[in-house]
């Protein structure tokens, strides 16, 4: 007998056995229930999400002799027609393969005449967003005034691509993701059928990697079913799809967080000796770490056990969710340039030594306390900044003091000495983080009556420039500088190495007062 794959064998045959669709299988049903069916349908959707079962079992449905609730019998001898693909007055076209207009018209020429045995001629096009605009313009009069004995079903992944005089004469069904529980749910009724012996923690896995489509996940089930005899878990899940183990995974993690380069690129060397692929490695690396913020936001996860569980909970404890964030950006940054580079292996060695370097993000944090010790000063009136000296006075009576309103004159003075800090902590307790973290030791000059200068003392990595630069950004900044100038502003960011202020030669003075830890490097 030949073998059947099973995103084959375990096609939905009724909406029942459909799952995650729920809001689509009950409408469906109650139209045919009312004998209100519409002459053409648009299912959309991600793949493996239903579309085309969901379209074999309307066809069956509104011409099965002997329908229940809405659902095809899948007895009667037009529904077991269907089913063995023998009836011609079901016709199934793949619109990738048959995109031209003579595709098209030769549809258009058959549809007038009646069907041979069912109650309705019903063509199902696929992938309909690749027709060719000929082929659109050949089907639009027919799909808006078909005879009333043809039914049209599309379906597609890419609706935008559908001229709109199309979309216009379709009923649309949007198909959504399907859940992991969904996912699990469905697995574990052909995993039962089958006899396939597997665990519930491998199952798990297997939705996760599906990512929403149910064909993605038989498929990897499939492939783990083949060993014989062999009880399928997590770890048979794993190799056969080329993931490492989640405690590589673990362990190359905590020696990043715990700045330890050496140790890292060592784990790194094991994972890759074990042939397993570098994109799926930065894709668990990434996860984990996001799983690791996730339980520190909301303490909870479903796709661990009790002891991986602990693990992640030790990590959390020790480290901030300002540099988890980071890390997520960063690898997500390495990831990319893997896909252009021939280097592949090197690019990713060099990024692991990166992150787990200490020098990276050893001196924001006391950066940020000298910074907020010295705003705390500056507030209580401690200090007077001036642009030659920096001296000390008697602290004012609150009630004294009154809010001065920029002019002018003096916006230069108040953007580089008091309103910029007040722009960053703006970020800081609005809390977009990330551009905090970047702006935190920077200073501001006014370089004309419409430009601000954003110095960065300590220089402007690649990652932290295109960050900064990006519209969203780079447009939020500027409107808070704006609205502290009391005018229309923009910003120029300049590296320390490019730009050497002439100005402030009295700044060994402020370290001392500050404690400020500043290291001055002459070339």
């Amino acid at each position: 007998m030949e073998y059947t794959a099973l995103y084959r064998k375990y096609r939905p045959q009724t909406f029942s056995e459909m799952v995650g669709q729920d809001h689509i299988t009950k409408t469906l049903k109650n139209q045919i229930m009312a004998g209100r069916l519409g002459h053409a349908y648009l299912f959309n959707g991600g793949r493996g999400t239903g579309k085309t079962s969901a379209a074999k079992i309307l066809a069956r449905a509104v011409n099965c002799l002997n329908p229940k609730d809405g659902e095809p019998c899948n007895e009667c001898k037009i529904c077991k027609a269907m089913l063995e693909g023998s009836l011609t007055d079901v016709v199934e076209m793949d619109a990738a393969s048959n995109n031209s207009v003579e595709d098209i018209r030769a549809i258009r020429d058959e549809v007038n005449f009646l069907p041979t045995l069912a109650k309705y001629r019903v063509y199902i096009i696929d992938e309909v967003h690749m027709l060719s605009t000929g082929a659109f313009n050949a089907l639009l009069k027919t799909l808006e005034e078909p005879p009333a004995h043809v039914k049209f079903i599309l379906a597609t992944t890419e609706p935008q691509k559908l001229p709109a005089t199309i979309l216009s004469r379709c009923q649309r069904f949007d198909f959504k993701r399907l859940s992991d529980a969904d996912l699990v749910k469905r697995l574990t009724i052909v995993c039962e059928k089958s006899q396939i012996n597997i665990t519930k923690e491998a199952l798990n896995i297997i939705a996760v990697l599906a990512e929403g489509a149910a064909r993605d996940a038989l498929s990897i089930l499939e492939r783990c079913s083949q060993q014989e005899d062999e009880k399928i878990d997590a770890n048979m899940v794993k190799e056969l799809v080329g993931i490492p183990n989640i405690t590589f995974v673990n362990k190359i993690v905590e020696n990043i967080l715990e700045y330890q380069p050496q140790e890292a690129l060592k784990t790194l060397e094991e994972i890759l000796a074990d042939g397993k692929d570098l994109t799926n490695l930065l894709w668990e690396i990434i996860k984990y770490i996001k799983d690791i913020l996730v339980y520190k936001t909301s303490q909870n996860l479903g796709l661990y056990n009790k002891e991986e569980l602990s693990q992640i909970a030790k990590i959390s404890e020790t480290i901030s969710k300002e540099r988890l964030i980071q890390l997520i950006y960063e690898l997500s940054e390495i990831e990319n340039r893997i896909k252009w580079s021939t280097q592949k292996e090197i690019m990713l060695q060099a990024g692991i030594i990166k992150l787990s370097t200490k020098v990276n993000y050893d001196g924001i944090e006391e950066l940020k306390n000298k910074l907020q010790q010295l705003e705390n000063e500056m507030k209580s009136g401690k200090w007077i900044t001036n642009k030659n000296e920096i001296l000390q006075k008697e602290t004012t009576p609150q009630k004294q003091e009154t809010k001065k309103v920029p002019t002018k004159a003096n916006i230069a003075n108040l953007t580089s000495e008091q309103y910029w800090a007040k722009v960053v902590e703006q970020l800081k307790n609005s809390g977009k983080m990330i551009l905090y973290s970047n702006l935190v030791n920077t200073k501001a000059k006014q370089k004309d009556d419409l430009t601000i200068e954003v110095i960065f003392p300590n220089g402007l990595t690649k990652f932290g420039r295109d960050l900064l630069q990006k519209p969203e950004n780079m447009q939020e900044i500027v409107k808070l500088v704006s609205m502290e100038c009391g005018k229309e502003m923009r910003i120029k960011y300049i590296d320390a190495v490019d730009y050497i202020p002439k100005e402030e030669n009295n700044i060994e003075n402020m370290v001392k007062q500050l404690d400020v830890p500043i290291n001055i490097i002459e070339e």
